[in-house]
């Protein structure tokens, strides 16, 4: 079997989106979104939906595209569609090509090995887990302390097995207006997750992730002492990535696991080096970030360390690798992000089914059917097609925004 073709297909969709500059949602935003499809001389394809900032929420814009289209595409025509180990090495060697587009790349190929195969990727891989646990991951900016206390026992009382916090990003939650010098408001930041335990009680599990917007490693350690005498699980990129000293110094700081890095470039190479350092006590990927092959190499780095590898964010390949992974080191899934009023169970209208609805006991099946297990609505795309690509993320005005999930 031999790849014959490499194409992205733009169409126009909708969703309800949450503006994160002015803290309020964006109902039914119109938006660009990219189907990635590896096409092979014996019929067989695989799909790719999505791929860039929010995970496969948002299309590949106009500069990832023209990467996946020229120099990816070039190296992989004609090359046997199983040899993702061997594609993935050229991926990574070829140093002009963005992580989250050769992402792309390896996602597609493992929906096309899976399609072949007749069964869901995760179960190729070697399943671990049928079902997983579900936490709920918060908008940022999404309003008051009590805004949050009030969401968080909304969703322990939907069946989510633990919340998430994340808080205050480069916005006033006083004037609800953004602050652009400001990236983080430190006690507001500390009543939040106060009011937040308060709400859902003792017992229930608790995450925080201020996107790494503490500017000082006081700050860090401030709101990190706070966590632990509330008895939150993990503090999540608390400070730039671009400091792994703090890290490993916060790290020995603290008895609160560090989790991290989240966003940091270098895919399983970078979070070995994070690990070996010992600057966090828990490790971070998602499939944009190397894609599935990338991702599940870093869990198995994780394991071989005896830490647990949690995978960032949401959608159908990250849920693969979660199910490929035992629980002792992917518990959890993350399902968001999440506001009032955003809706997290409808499925997009390009998809006839979503791959992480909650079950009533906080778990999520996996995906039944083969590859990535999309349904897609074929006819949608057609009637939606869009000639170019987006520079932006969506068609609306603030570049601060995020996808509901």
């Amino acid at each position: 079997m031999k790849i014959t073709d490499v194409k992205v297909r733009n169409f126009r969709t909708h969703a309800d989106f949450w503006d994160f500059g002015h803290g309020k949602l964006e109902p039914n935003a119109e938006y660009i979104q990219t189907l990635t499809t590896i096409d092979t001389d014996e019929g067989v394809s695989g799909h790719y939906i999505g791929g860039s900032m929010r995970g496969d929420h948002l299309g590949l814009n106009a500069t990832e595209q023209e990467h996946l289209l020229h120099r990816a595409r070039n190296l992989l025509i004609g090359q046997n569609p199983f040899d993702r180990e061997l594609i993935w090495k050229w991926m990574w060697v070829a140093n002009n090509i963005p992580e989250n587009v050769w992402g792309v790349v390896d996602n597609a190929l493992w929906d096309l090995a899976g399609n072949f195969a007749g069964l869901p990727v995760y179960k190729l891989m070697g399943g671990a887990q049928d079902r997983v646990k579900a936490y709920a991951s918060t908008v940022p900016n999404m309003g008051s302390p009590d805004d949050y206390a009030k969401h968080a026992l909304e969703c322990k009382n939907k069946g989510y097995l633990a919340y998430k916090i994340h808080p205050h990003y480069f916005w006033d939650p006083h004037t609800r207006q953004p602050t652009p010098g400001r990236p983080s408001h430190v006690a507001v930041d500390i009543e939040t997750c106060q009011a937040v335990r308060a709400a859902v009680g003792p017992d229930y599990v608790l995450m925080y992730d201020p996107w790494g917007t503490y500017m000082t490693f006081e700050d860090a350690v401030k709101v990190g002492r706070e966590l632990e005498r509330l008895d939150f699980y993990w503090y999540e990129h608390p400070m730039p990535e671009t400091r792994v000293e703090m890290y490993a110094k916060l790290c020995r700081e603290l008895d609160i696991p560090v989790l991290s890095p989240e966003i940091a470039a270098g895919g399983v190479f970078t979070r070995a080096e994070w690990i070996l350092r010992d600057a966090s006590d828990m490790t971070r990927i998602d499939v944009h970030r190397g894609g599935i092959t990338g991702a599940r190499k870093t869990c198995i780095v994780a394991e071989a360390y005896g830490i647990r590898c949690e995978v960032h964010m949401s959608g159908w390949a990250n849920l693969h690798v979660i199910g490929a992974t035992h629980e002792d080191t992917s518990e959890y899934y993350e399902k968001g992000l999440l506001a009032p009023g955003l809706p997290c169970e409808k499925a997009p209208p390009y998809l006839k089914e979503r791959c992480d609805v909650i079950q009533p006991d906080g778990y999520i099946d996996m995906p039944k059917g083969p590859g990535l297990g999309y349904d897609i609505n074929w006819d949608f795309i057609e009637d939606n097609l869009v000639n170019e690509p987006s520079n932006i993320f969506h068609t609306g005005r603030s570049p601060w925004r995020g996808s509901a999930s």
